[in-house]
């Protein structure tokens, strides 16, 4: 029996990986000879950079950039294939990683984001891979621009600020310093948003308040990221921030489409298409994923409901194990998820449910209970 484990990450309890080898455990008790392979996943957010480093046999580094808030962080980032970078915004400049009392969008920066790209291309990547979710910024790319050496100036003639401060006296966008490998680079985007780059469904309007924006900051900020986006226009004509996905981590989806000749793509069907998974898929008699919460949301392009899109191309079974599951789950089944089970098997708060020994063990026994009932079908007669 060939099985393909192909679960996200448990967020908050379990990385992709941990929950794959938890699945392969209870297996392993009912079938001891299966031939199991664990192919981690992600959707372009957390557990992005662990999932294809370790899908893709690829080396982790970890360096030392600007964080969010001025301060240093450390921020991990995989090569794989030889010569691309996968990394997470989230990692260098997200929200996650910004105490509640740094959290302004007015001054927060994605400077580091800019610096992980550039530490990268010195290690010789020219393909990228970044996951833009998680942001604690609407700084418009900006920073990430500085850092690659792209000049952001006043009327004086000085670098501007951090974050979006540094938007509302911009002036000035030159490129003399610009990192001349950048033209040999090529990056794809993972993003799951549509909204623009301004007006009322702009990044500064929906996303920013969760960043720690004000009403009145919100709307100062909307009005510097029209002026920011006419700045870029006089000398890219092509920019436009109305591409759905503009908006995305504080506006630097406009940063990578006007100034890096980005392409925005699902944040899943990009990490499937990397990792080759469908080829996996092809070959295998049962395909299991899992997250930590299946709801109607699944169904929306999450990493579950892609993989099962590409199963039911090959007409394989698909089986779930989430964490737990709402309702409306049952939208999955009509969306290729044959059956799923939650793996929680007692009454606990959720904080327990989330304690990393008892999710494996919980997995591993649901895992084991399922494979148990699949030995028993197989030996059954059915009239």
């Amino acid at each position: 029996m060939k099985i393909l484990v192909i679960p996200d990450s448990f967020k908050g309890s379990l990385t992709s990986a941990e929950a794959g080898r938890s699945i392969e455990k209870g297996i392993k008790r009912v079938y001891s000879n299966a031939q199991v392979t664990i192919m981690p996943l992600a959707d372009g957010g957390e557990g992005t950079v662990d999932a294809l480093a370790y899908g893709c046999n690829g080396k982790i580094y970890n360096i030392n950039v600007t964080g969010p808030a001025g301060r240093k962080v450390l921020c991990k980032y995989a090569v794989i294939n030889g010569n691309t970078a996968v990394i997470e915004m989230a990692g260098a400049a997200g929200l996650a990683i910004t105490s509640p009392e740094e959290r302004n969008p007015l001054y927060t920066t994605t400077y580091g984001a800019g610096e992980v790209i550039k530490d990268a291309i010195k290690r010789g990547c020219r393909k990228f891979i970044i996951g833009i979710g998680g942001s604690a910024t609407n700084d418009g790319g900006i920073g990430m621009l500085q850092a690659l050496g792209f000049g952001m100036e006043n009327t004086d003639g000085r670098p501007v600020a951090y974050g979006a401060a540094g938007l509302k006296e911009l002036a000035v966008i030159t490129e003399e310093n610009v990192m001349p490998e950048l033209k040999e680079c090529n990056f794809k985007i993972a993003c799951d948003v549509t909204n623009p780059l301004c007006g009322k469904n702009g990044c500064s309007a929906i996303f920013s308040p969760q960043k720690g924006a004000t009403p009145a900051l919100v709307k100062q900020m909307d009005s510097w990221m029209e002026d920011y986006q006419a700045l870029v226009k006089r000398t890219r004509p092509l920019a436009d921030g109305n591409i759905p996905g503009s908006g995305a981590g504080g506006g630097i989806g406009f940063a990578f489409l006007s100034f890096l000749n980005a392409s925005l793509e699902p944040g899943v069907q990009l990490i499937l298409n990397e990792t080759g998974i469908t080829n996996h898929i092809k070959t295998a008699d049962i395909i299991i994923t899992g997250e930590g919460c299946m709801d109607g949301q699944t169904v929306m392009g999450k990493a579950p409901a892609g993989v099962a899109k590409i199963a039911k191309q090959y007409n394989k079974p698909v089986i779930a194990f989430p964490g737990c599951v709402t309702d409306q789950a049952s939208a999955c089944n009509n969306a290729g998820i044959d059956a799923f089970f939650p793996v929680l098997r007692s009454v606990c708060t959720l904080e327990e449910a989330m304690e990393k020994d008892r999710a494996q063990r919980n997995i591993e026994d649901t895992a084991e209970q399922v494979f148990r009932l699949i030995k028993i079908i197989g030996t059954i007669k059915l009239n």
